[in-house]
Parts: structure tokens; sequence; C-alpha cells
């Protein structure tokens, strides 16, 4: 593993400084956040926390979750052919299994949102986001062992008035948002909000060689986008006391999943002999007959200048389209002046087109045939005040019906066009209910204890169907877009037809605190919280449920003549039981999950804002990671010399019982051990002409690797990240006009990285980040 010596004998230093967010302070208005269920100033929640507001968010370029590292820094993307999955503090979510739910629970507005694909979505006319660090099981439930992000949009204003933002810039980037507030009446208002996107591909494909009866590749991109969506918000205030609002939005996108970069280990490069005795090769399970390798040394993985440009898979490229509805409703009654009745909702309907992706990119298509869910969350909750003692209590409920179908097919294998090498029907149905309370109690003037329950139950059942390989090629047309429904099988004789239906899990998460505010502009705070990840099951069987229960001591502070500074330290320690783990053995199975007996994961976090100048603010933070698995026995993905097996977890087949490998002491994927940010912004007052804003902002993250194996060919040395823009507003209000660069240095990191062994092929597959982006963008308020 690479490591800067520099960086951490200046972390110690680094440690002395510190804040918690990196656009949060730039000015001295408060910020007011809703983390607790309730609007708070930042500085006064007892939460690890990065807020970025709705400017911010715009002069980040945020549109979608693959880009949330871009405004949180410390958050970590996982991208994996148009799906999304993230990571905190060395926890995320690295499959994208039907059953297998993320580690970070993500709110619209309150809308609950678990599936990896559906955060591919845009998400446009932010106000705020809010990214909370640590378990958040009390307020958030279930899936929240990582942590939580909210995103809160904008809502109608009480007066005419709008913004639109036209934005260009190189891959032929082009970006149009446009909002208007339109006043109904004295209690009622409507906001009309939409965006399109679109840019070509950011990696290119040369023209590729044919193979037997498909023609050669003319070349061309991929990882490029064209979304669009539109909302329509409603705001209604009958009366003092109760607040309507309604919300309705659909967005779409269709694109070129970004290829994945790749080497063929059987092109040349195999090992061979009986000790896998090629460069960077290991032998494991030596009792088997065949001799089994696994490739955790080798040096495949292409450097920076070798991201942008690479083969093609021999097939051509891929095509996605994805669409989602939602509809969102929140109602607040004011009982009295310290009690509030809430009601949040939120329905979503997501569907994926019939695909064709190219996730293994030697001789091999991936279907996807039908990619459908449809969910639900309703959440009632009582907030309230009796003297000092602040509360609230609520119950939860969401549900998910889940729909897929997908295959790898063979174009040479078989009669034409060809076979699978499987096929499977996934049809999940999920659902959860919780109870949840929480109490902030005074203990003296300067001491509250604060304390939180909740209960949550989980039911999920399925019909995982497995297609036998090599068994179903034409005229069967269920197998090229034919389609089918969950209810009816009888088009294809499955070899494996497995109806899940696991006893329900039920959990308790708490949290205790204790919260010491010495005078009004200082937070020292302690607390434990538990967390808890719902069990599952793949094609072999169930797994459990993940648990945390995490350690966390805190300190906010502000000063300055103005409280113009702050300053936030936190430090934690988490420990994690049965912490879900995924991996891919077997093409014909799917994807396995695994329980690591233990991962123990601490770490320290700082950071500082300063507002030197009326014209000048400077933030600068560090974060130290330290994660290992304390028991990690799972599986290899292995290379057969002799060409019949993809994976192994028996290392011994003769003796008794299974003896699987022990991962211990290995890295969690995307855990780099040091995050640092510099952030500066510096004011030119132009008098008459108005002001001009230079703003830079770097972002240092050490080495990490992608996959628990940590072999080498996943791992992404330490790189850093620089954006830079210019910023011109004149004396009028409502004109701007940005200049910008964004990852300066072309660094192109990876976001995925893993090798798959499948039939009779090895290869180890990488995607990476996006290049660097520069342009303009102009907007202009009304």
């Amino acid at each position: 593993m690479t490591k800067n010596i520099w960086v951490k004998s200046s972390l110690a230093v680094a440690i002395s400084l510190a804040s918690s967010s990196l656009y949060a302070q730039n000015d001295l208005e408060e910020i007011v956040v809703t983390a607790q269920n309730r609007e708070q100033a930042v500085e006064d929640v007892p939460i690890a926390m990065d807020v970025v507001g709705r400017d911010a968010v715009m002069r980040a370029g945020f549109s979608d979750m693959n880009q949330i590292d871009k405004i949180a820094p410390i958050v970590q993307v996982n991208q994996d052919q148009g799906t999304v999955k993230i990571s905190m503090r060395g926890i995320g979510t690295n499959s994208n299994d039907e059953a297998q739910d993320t580690s970070v629970v993500v709110n619209v507005d309150g809308e609950y949102i678990n599936r990896p694909n559906i955060m591919s979505i845009s998400i446009f006319d932010i106000e705020r986001v809010e990214v909370l660090r640590g378990p958040q099981g009390t307020l958030y439930g279930r899936n929240s062992t990582a942590g939580a992000i909210n995103f809160i949009t904008a809502k109608p204003g009480d007066e005419f008035g709008g913004n639109i933002t036209l934005g260009f810039g190189n891959y032929g980037q082009s970006r149009v948002d446009a909002s208007v507030d339109i006043p109904l009446s004295e209690s009622a208002a409507l906001r009309l909000s939409g965006f399109a996107d679109e840019h070509d591909g950011y990696i290119k494909h040369p023209a590729g060689w044919g193979f037997g009866p498909f023609p050669a590749f003319a070349g061309g991109e991929s990882d490029n986008n064209d979304a669009s969506g539109v909302r329509a918000t409603l705001r209604f205030d009958p009366s003092e006391a109760l607040s309507i609002n309604l919300a309705v939005e659909r967005s779409s996108r269709e694109f070129t999943p970004g290829t994945f970069d790749f080497v063929d280990l059987n092109s040349g490069l195999a090992p061979s002999g009986p000790g896998c005795n090629a460069p960077g090769f290991e032998q494991v399970a030596p009792n088997y007959a065949s001799t089994l390798c696994v490739p955790s040394g080798t040096n495949f993985l292409p450097g920076n200048g070798d991201r942008d440009e690479y083969t093609n898979p021999a097939f051509g490229l891929g095509h996605l389209k994805q669409e989602t509805s939602a509809f969102r409703a929140r109602i607040d009654y004011a009982l009295n002046d310290a009690t509030t009745l809430s009601y949040i909702m939120g329905s979503r309907s997501f569907e994926g087109d019939e695909s064709d992706l190219r996730t293994l990119p030697v001789i091999y298509k991936s279907f996807q045939f039908q990619d459908e869910a449809d969910t639900e969350s309703h959440e009632l909750r009582l907030n309230g005040q009796v003297d000092d003692i602040v509360y609230q209590v609520g119950a939860f409920y969401f549900s998910e019906e889940l729909d897929r179908e997908s295959g790898f097919f063979i174009p040479l294998v078989g009669p034409p066009p060809g076979s699978f090498l499987s096929y499977f029907g996934r049809y999940v149905d999920s659902s959860s209910k919780s109870l949840f309370g929480q109490v902030e109690i005074p203990v003296s003037d300067m001491l509250t204890a604060i304390a939180g329950l909740r209960y949550t139950k989980n039911e999920r059942s399925a019909n995982y169907l497995n297609g036998g390989p090599f068994g179903m090629g034409p005229p069967d047309s269920y197998l090229f877009g034919g389609g089918s429904s969950r209810k009816d099988f009888a088009q294809m004789a499955f070899l494996q037809d497995l109806d899940l239906n696991p006893p329900s899990e039920s959990e308790t998460t708490w949290t205790l605190g204790l919260n010491y505010t010495p005078d009004d502009n200082t937070l020292i705070y302690g607390k434990i919280t538990t967390g808890f990840k719902a069990g599952g099951f793949d094609s072999v069987g169930p797994y459990d449920p993940e648990t945390n229960t995490a350690y966390e001591a805190g300190w906010k502070q502000s000063f300055g003549d103005s409280q113009q500074h702050s300053f936030n330290l936190s430090a934690f320690l988490y420990d994690y039981k049965d912490l879900q783990v995924s991996v891919l053995l077997d093409t014909t199975v799917g994807g396995q999950t695994f329980n690591a007996g233990q991962a123990d994961i601490w770490g320290l976090e700082a950071a500082f804002d300063f507002n030197l100048t009326g014209a000048d603010s400077l933030m600068v933070s560090a974060n130290y990671l330290n994660a290992e698995y304390g028991e990690l026995l799972a599986q290899y993905a292995v290379f057969d010399l002799d060409g019949a097996i993809n994976g192994v977890g028996d290392l011994d087949p003769v003796a008794p019982g299974i003896q699987n490998p022990n991962f211990a002491g290995n890295t969690p994927p995307f855990s780099p051990e040091f995050v640092i940010t510099l952030a500066y912004d510096h004011v030119f007052d132009l008098g008459a002409s108005g002001s001009l804003t230079a703003s830079v902002n770097s972002v240092f993250k050490s080495s990490y690797y992608t996959d628990f194996f940590n072999y080498s060919d996943g791992e992404q040395d330490s790189y850093t990240q620089t954006d830079v823009s210019l910023e011109y507003r004149p004396v009028a209000d409502g004109l701007m006009v940005q200049a910008y660069v964004q990852n300066l240095e072309d660094e192109r990191p990876l976001t995925y990285g893993g090798f798959v062994s499948a039939g009779p092929d090895d290869i180890f597959n990488w995607q990476y980040g996006r290049p660097r982006i520069y342009g303009v963008r102009v907007s202009y308020d009304f």
C-alpha cells in the first residue's frame, strides 16, 4: 500500500485545527438543519455532518449521486454500470444484489431511497444537502449503519420569481436548470422546476475487432449522459396551524454506462505450471486436484494516462435507459405552540428499460430484460416540548416490490446467435415497520441527556429463478425480450426455483448521549449509538443482519468577534458484527454475500472554518480512518488451470467441515486512511462593476482498495483533485457568470475494480471517475 509519510506526520498538527463542512461556514449566516427532525443551528447538533447550501451545490456542479463526493469529500463513491454505491467511514455497500440494501440511508424530503440503481437518477432543484456521519438508527431506522444523506428540495416562495441557469463545457456538456415560484393566493404557492443535462462520453474506444459472424466495431464513446426531469411543488397553508406540501416529479436518464477497462488473464498472461508461477499469482486451496490461483499481486492496472481511452468489448457498447416517477407529501399540524404532528410520505416507481450491458468485456453480453422497483414510505411523527424537555415519537412504514430479469449471453456458444451462460429472474417483496422515540432532558443549565429507542421489524420474501447454463437458445422468445411477469414462469425450464421466505427479523436500536454547553458558542458531546442493516438472501441462501455499536465524542466551537469562525472535532470507534460483504464468485449463480465476524473501525475528523476578512475565507479539514476486518470467512473467485472451477470456499475438500479462507486484517473497500481538504475563497470588490470571487478547493485522498480481497490490481494510489472557479456578480442583483475547472489534475481514480471468473474466462475489470471538466455557467434570478 502506498504511504505518504509527510501526510502522516503533519496530520497530528492538522488534527489540532479543523471543522466539519466544506461549504457550510463561508459566511456569517446561521445554518439551520433538520438532521434531528426539527430545525436547529448546525453547531447545536451533536452529529458529525457536512451541510451544503444551494449556491455551493450549484458551484460544485452537483447533479446526481455519482458526484456526492464533490460536495462531501468524506463520502466514497463506488460506480458499477449505472449503479451508485456509497461508503462513509469505511462502511458501505459493494453489491447491487436484489436483496441487498444500502448502508447509507438516502432521503429526499423524507422519502426513503435504498436501491443503488435508483440513486443514479438525477437530483435537481436542491435547497440543501445534509450528510450525517455515523449510525442514525434511532431517527432514520434500519440500514443507517454508516450514516444518512438528506436532500431538501427548494419549496415555493411567497412572491413571483425564479431562476434560469445555463451551462456549457468540454465533452459537449450542456445543461439548463429553470425554476419559477407562482403565488396562487395568500395561503398557497406553486413552484415549477426542471432540468436537461447532456454530455458526450468520458471514455473513448477505438475501432475494435470482429468476432465470428459479428462485424468489427467502428469505435465509440461510453460514460455519456442524456438526462432530464421536471417537478411541481405545491405549498398550501390553510391556517396558521396547518401546512401542506405536495410534490410530483418525473425524471429520466439515457446513457451508455462507462464500459469496463479490463485485462483478459487468458491472453498470454495466465499462470502456468503446477505452482501458479506467473508473477503476481498465488496458489490457494492446494488440496484440490486442480491448480487454483488468485491474482493477488499482479500489476495490470493502467496508469492515469490510459484511463481515457481503451479497448471496447468485443461486441460493442451497452445502453441503459432509466425512468422514475415520484410523489411526496408532508402535512404539519401545530397542536399548540410547542407540539406539532407531522405526516411524511413518499412513493416512487422506477423502471429500467430493456438494456444491453457489457459487464464482462471479452465474449459476453449482459442483458437486462426487466428492472422495476415500486417503493413507498410513510412516517407519522409527533414533536413537542414540555417545559425544557424536548421529545419526538413516531411510526414508520416502508415497502418495496422489485422485479428483475437478466442474463449473461455468449454469442459464440450453441446454435446461432448463441446461448446464455446464466439467466436470472428475481422477484422480491420487502417491508419494514418501526416505532421510535427520542427525548432530550436537561440535567443542569449546561448539561443535557439524550436517549432514543427504535424498534424495527422487517419481512422479505422472493422467488429466485436460475436458468441452467447453455440450454436456452432461440427460438425461446422469453430470452430475447419476449417478457414475462412474476407470476408467469412457464415459458422456461428452470433448473433451480428458490422460493425464499425466511423468518421475519426484528431489532431494537438505541442511542444514549450527553451534551455539554458551557456557553452559547460551545458544544461538547459524547454518545453511544447502535444501528443495524437488514439481512437478506442470495441464490445460495440467507445471510444475517449486520449491527454496529458506535462510540463518538465531539467538540463544536464558534469563536471570533462575531462568531465568524468555527472549529469541529470528532473521534469515533465502531464495533461491527456480521458486516455484510459481497462478491461475484460464479456467474451461473450470481452474487453472494457473507457476514464478516467482526470489523474494527476508528478515526478522527477535524476541520477549521475561518472568515479571515470580509473578503477571505479558508477551510481546512483532516480525516483519519483506521479500518480492518477482525474476522471475515468468505470465498475466493479463482483462476483454475483446468477450467473447471470459478469459485472455492472450502480450502480442503477432504477434511470434514468447511474451512473458509479468513480475510482478517484486510481493509474494507473504499476506505482511504486520510482525506484532507483545503478550500479558499477571495472576493475582489470591483466597485460599481460588482464583485469577482475566486475559489479553490483541493482534496487529497490516500490509497484504498476496491474490494475486500485487497488485491494489488484493486488498489487506487493516493491522489489529489483540485477545483477552481471565478464567479462574477454585477452590482444589480440577479446575474451570475462563472468559469470553472473541476479535477485540475485530471486524476481518474478507481470507482470499481474486481477479479471475475466466468466459465472459462478470467478477467480483471476496472471503472474510473470523471476526467478534468471545465466550462461556464450563467445564472439569472428574476
